[in-house]
């Protein structure tokens, strides 16, 4: 069966050099070195190894010339880290109808204030508003590398928005966190308690309220095409 195709990049191959800070490395294109832009906060180690192949998108102007979208994977297909790319995947998949979690639901709103909080999404759905979060999950686990994973380090942030969701569920609003695994070949979903056990934690205890939890797959084909390749992974909270 062929994976549902959402969006079309032009991608430039590159290769990884190194992470100069949070949000900026240096990449090799054409053999030239050159300024990427990170736009994942996570540590991103298993990935961001000198000589690694990967994917960028020229960028225009600013302080880096390109952006850092994906790893290679073996096999070809790329580990999407880039988390607008992640977003616009996931956004066109709603809008195509291919989340069944968010069937007959539409995007109301993005980045909506709640509490000390700014969640991503407030989605209309038939059974009502849910206001809900997305994360990137791209840390693999598992005997066959299964398990996509999140997060890989502490978030002061992440466990924000999930506390925020749990006043929301508790509240009588609909409520929901998912996670974007990222990575071909993932099956099924878990926290990195290793990463934060708090998040760990709070994510049981969001369960036990009623946020709902969800993740989808994605992943980049060398040929620039990110394909929705799994529309629901299990989830093991």
């Amino acid at each position: 069966m062929t994976e549902p195709v959402l969006l079309t990049l032009n991608i430039v191959p590159c290769t990884f050099i190194e992470r100069l800070n949070r949000f900026v490395a240096l990449v090799e294109v054409n053999g030239e070195t050159r300024k990427a832009l990170i736009t994942n906060t996570g540590r991103l180690e298993e990935f961001m190894v000198k000589g690694r192949r990967a994917f960028c998108t020229s960028k225009g102007g600013g302080k880096t010339d390109f952006v850092l979208v994906a790893f290679e994977e073996p096999g070809g297909k790329g580990a999407i880290i880039d988390t607008r790319t992640q977003a616009r995947a996931f956004e066109r998949a709603v809008g195509l109808g291919l989340v069944p979690w968010l069937k007959d639901c539409s995007i109301k709103r993005k980045e909506i204030t709640v509490g000390k909080s700014r969640l991503d999404y407030l989605f209309e759905c038939p059974s009502g508003e849910i206001y809900a979060e997305m994360k990137s999950a791209v840390l693999r686990s598992g005997e066959r590398g299964e398990y996509a994973m999140y997060p890989d380090c502490p978030s002061v942030r992440g466990q924000k928005h999930i506390r925020e969701l749990i006043g929301l569920s508790k509240a009588g609003e609909g409520a929901m966190i998912f996670f974007i695994g990222a990575m071909p070949g993932v099956e099924k979903f878990k926290p990195y308690a290793k990463g934060d056990p708090e998040i760990a934690k709070l994510l049981k205890e969001a369960k036990k309220v009623g946020v709902e939890i969800h993740a989808l797959s994605i992943a980049l084909l060398p040929s620039g095409e990110i394909t929705l390749e799994s529309p629901e992974l299990e989830i093991e909270v």
